[in-house]
């Protein structure tokens, strides 16, 4: 078997082990999980680092768990967090863990012959555990001292937020899921976050104590930007794997934008691409950085993963429009992302259906007049969806309106301005 922890630590998705022994350990095939919060009704690119270390321990021959927590996702982890989070219910729960199967589907494998991936929810054995059963069988293996003196806690204890008692008991929660999937599924290893570490150790000692086994635990680091910001956010805004919430070509242009500094770093840890690819691609980038040819590569190999082979022509496509590419085949929705940052115009349908060209542009500021709008077309400036306007009698026809709902007019390379029809 590939040794599993040399290829993390060389992608620079490893950050700790709970044991020396671990690597050892894992030179056989292990049963390996990571648990996954439906906060949302998407993973964020920001759990990406997590879903690829699940994938090469599934590629190295080891059998991989996703655990949606649809029990303690409605507790919600205190880990680096600094105030409590808003619960959520059930049926909120269930909606977003549907959301989260759809995207770990595109990562794991879940027809492989051998060891197919297995997705499970920790609401099957947990929401219907009584209090005093679980106070009786999981919390008097736990000892106060040991609880307050981890990383998670003492920080919160030490703020003016405090922490709750429900949030003081996620870690007993998360450490009885991992008992639940050593004794169901001969699951030995978990991995998180390093954020994770008191909860993947309490997991442990609580396997050690309760069952005499031996449990081992993988950290993977937060990942963040050379400037120190947290990866996965762009523009404050959280990216999404789901295109109904981050669209396809935003998640693309995230990639794209990625600094010179982090491309390289990056590649390894959100693409398979063999190592030699990567340095030949750092070497270009280094040679000719204005070519961002490492920036294409991980934006169009992460794309792919996430989005398909249809989400990345999409996303090219629409990348291609801001450079005068025509807009065919591309759906009204699409450019309105694309154009998020264009000036735009709303006009009733009447005053564009039929419209001649050269008065839409003057009547919506795009030209200053209808004669320089006229003088535009004669010298071949003026653009309706990134086709250039050749007759000044020209109109606007119905199979210009895209969807029945936005025009695009263009002067020049990059002046745009979006026609919303209302």
């Amino acid at each position: 078997m590939e040794n599993v922890i040399r290829i993390l630590r060389e992608r620079g998705l490893l950050d700790d082990v709970t044991s020396a022994g671990v690597e050892d350990f894992l030179r056989k095939p292990a049963t390996v999980y990571a648990g996954f919060d439906p906060s949302a009704e998407s993973l964020q690119a920001g759990n990406l680092v997590t879903v690829m270390a699940l994938a090469h321990f599934q590629r190295c021959g080891h059998r991989v768990i996703a655990v949606v927590g649809g029990a303690t996702g409605m507790i919600g982890d205190p880990s680096g967090k600094s105030g409590e989070r808003k619960l959520l219910d059930a049926e909120a729960v269930r909606r977003n863990a549907e959301g989260i199967r759809e995207n770990l589907s595109r990562f794991l494998d879940f027809e492989h012959p051998k060891a197919p991936a297995v997705i499970v929810n920790n609401h099957d054995w947990l929401g219907g555990f009584g209090l005093i059963e679980f106070l009786r069988d999981v919390g008097k293996h736990f000892r106060m001292g040991a609880m307050l003196g981890r990383e998670s806690v003492k920080a919160r204890l030490s703020s003016e937020a405090g922490m709750s008692f429900t949030e003081f008991s996620y870690q007993l929660l998360q450490a009885y899921d991992f008992l639940k999937l050593f004794d169901g599924h001969g699951c030995t290893v978990q991995i998180g976050g390093s954020d994770q570490w008191g909860n993947i150790t309490a997991g442990i000692e609580l396997i050690r104590r309760v069952r005499g086994g031996e449990a081992y635990g993988v950290t993977i680091p937060l990942v963040c930007d050379s400037a120190g910001r947290k990866f996965g956010k762009s523009e404050g805004n959280a990216l999404y794997l789901d295109s109904g919430k981050t669209s396809v070509f935003d998640f693309y242009q995230f990639f794209v934008r990625t600094e010179d500094a982090d491309v390289e770093r990056f590649l390894k840890i959100f693409t398979f691409l063999p190592p030699d690819d990567i340095e030949a691609l750092s070497l270009a980038a280094r040679a000719e950085p204005e070519k961002r040819a490492a920036q294409l590569r991980l934006a169009a190999e992460v794309t792919r993963a996430v989005h398909g082979e249809e989400g990345l022509h999409t996303a090219r496509r629409s990348s291609a429009v801001l450079f005068g590419e025509p807009m065919e085949g591309l759906s009204a929705d699409e450019l309105l992302g694309v154009m998020a940052d264009v000036p735009a115009a709303e006009c009733r349908l009447p005053e564009v259906d039929g419209r001649a060209v050269v008065d839409l542009a003057a009547d919506t500021g795009v030209c200053a007049s209808k004669g320089a709008a006229r003088r535009l077309v004669e010298g071949g400036g003026l653009y309706v969806n990134n086709r250039r306007v050749t007759d000044v009698a020209a109109r606007i026809a119905a199979s210009d309106i895209i969807d029945g709902r936005i025009v695009v007019l263009r002067t020049g390379k990059k002046n745009y301005r979006l026609i919303k029809v209302v």
